[in-house]
Order: structure tokens, then sequence, then C-alpha cells
């Protein structure tokens, strides 16, 4: 054999190898980050934040709680899919017991995890798991119906951080991946900068970011949304400032 067609021979066969090393290193399921089986559990610390209204500075008045969230049973949707039953949990801390409030559904389609709340449906993992991967995470909501959901408007879900360890309440997690939903500012953000008493710019901030663990599931959810309505000059007692909430979710226990 010549040298040159042996040397040819040599770079294809590594160039699959390579191919083949880049193709495995993608095909992790969601079902990896989200495993939906029935008794599984997942409880939380939650931070809820709320701004001080009528105030041009950015002030937040917050609120300490738990919740878990159990797979208890299964159902099916509206497609006659087979999905998973949510029984959400509350407690003010763990000297309380728990108090379910809520219900949910989670859906593994085969390539995507879908999860509904309050007849919202949301796509919160997608395949290939892969860095700089996007999608649509928001393309089931009615945002253009009401006033009270466009700020959920044109979320574009992004793998941003894979395989990454992070720490939560003392708890080293060895493999996350982080999904960066969105993080838009609509007007000037600094509102305490004020011409005769009055700050007359209007302005949005909309913020949200999850990381899931490999076997357990969602395990950190950081969520704000805020308006900033300016006041009036002609009618200076009409309400102005910040409205909008805040989420944060720290897992603290998991089975």
């Amino acid at each position: 054999m010549s040298r040159p067609i042996f040397t040819i021979i040599i770079s294809f066969t590594l160039l699959l190898a390579a191919c083949k090393k880049t193709d495995h290193s993608v095909l992790e399921p969601v079902s990896d980050y989200y495993p939906l089986t029935i008794g599984k559990y997942i409880t939380y610390d939650v931070d809820s934040t709320v701004p001080i209204y009528q105030t041009t500075a950015l002030i937040l008045d917050s609120f300490h709680y738990q919740v878990q969230y159990i797979i208890d049973g299964t159902l099916y949707d509206n497609l006659n899919r087979l999905g998973y039953h949510i029984t959400c949990n509350f407690r003010l801390d763990s000297t309380h017991s728990w108090v379910p409030y809520h219900t949910a559904m989670a859906l593994n389609t085969g390539s995507t995890i879908e999860f509904s709340q309050d007849n919202q449906k949301y796509i919160k993992l997608v395949e290939p798991i892969q860095q700089a991967f996007s999608w649509n995470g928001n393309a089931y909501l009615y945002t253009d119906n009401t006033d009270s959901f466009q700020y959920l408007q044109n979320w574009d879900y992004t793998y941003d951080s894979l395989n990454f360890p992070i720490t939560l309440n003392n708890l080293i997690i060895d493999s996350t991946i982080k999904v960066a939903e969105t993080n838009q500012q609509v007007g000037v953000q600094d509102h305490t900068d004020l011409i005769d008493g009055y700050d007359t710019l209007y302005s949005t901030n909309t913020y949200s970011v999850e990381k899931y663990a490999k076997g357990i599931g969602l395990v950190y959810r950081n969520f704000f949304y805020n308006i900033y309505q300016p006041a009036n000059r002609s009618q200076p007692f009409d309400a102005f400032g910040y409205t909008g909430y805040g989420l944060t979710f720290k897992m603290i226990d998991h089975n």
C-alpha cells in the first residue's frame, strides 16, 4: 500500500472516531434531567419578593416558605398522552405540616418535557441537550390574549452551561444543566434620577433561569418580573412605582 493512500485511510478512521465521540456526548435524553416516576418528590426553599409600591427606587419585600412537588399518579392529557400528576404542597417551614395547594402535570413526549400548571403549558427541556441550543419554551401560552401574560412573549430558552457542579443549601450537586429562559429589559432601569420630583419613564424587566440536575430534576429557579409605572405630573397623587414579583427556588431535599 502506498504511503498517500495509507495516510488517507488513517485520517478517515480518526475522523469517524471523533464524530462518534461527539455524537455520543449530545445524546443524553431529557429524562436524565427530568425523571418521572410515581413517588418522586423534590422539596424547595422559596423566597418570594414583591416591589414596594410608590417608590422610584426598586425596594423589595420578601416572604420565605417551602414547597414540595411530589409525583403521585398518572393521567392523560387532551391528546390522550400519558403524563404524571404532581401535587404541590406548601408550608412555612419544617415545624409546620404540608398542605396541598396546587396541582400540575408533567409529560415526556420522547424528545421534550412539557409542564402544565394553571392551564398554562411550558416546554421545559428539549433534545438535543447541547450548548447554545434554543427553543420557544412558551410556544403554547396564550400571551397575545391578555395583558397579564404578555411578559411571557418571545422567551428564547437556551442551554447555557452543561454538566456544571453547583452547591445549594450545603448540597453539592455534581452535574447540572442551565436553561437561560429570558433576560429582557425595556426602557431605562434607573428611576432615581428625577426631574422636578418626577420620573416619567416607563420600564419593564423580565429575567428567568432554571437549573436541572441529572437524576433529580429541577433544583434551582430564579424568576423576576417588574414594571415601573411613572407618576403623572398633571395628577401627582395617582399611583406610581414598581409592580411585579419574583421567585427563587432552591432544592433542600429529594428522593
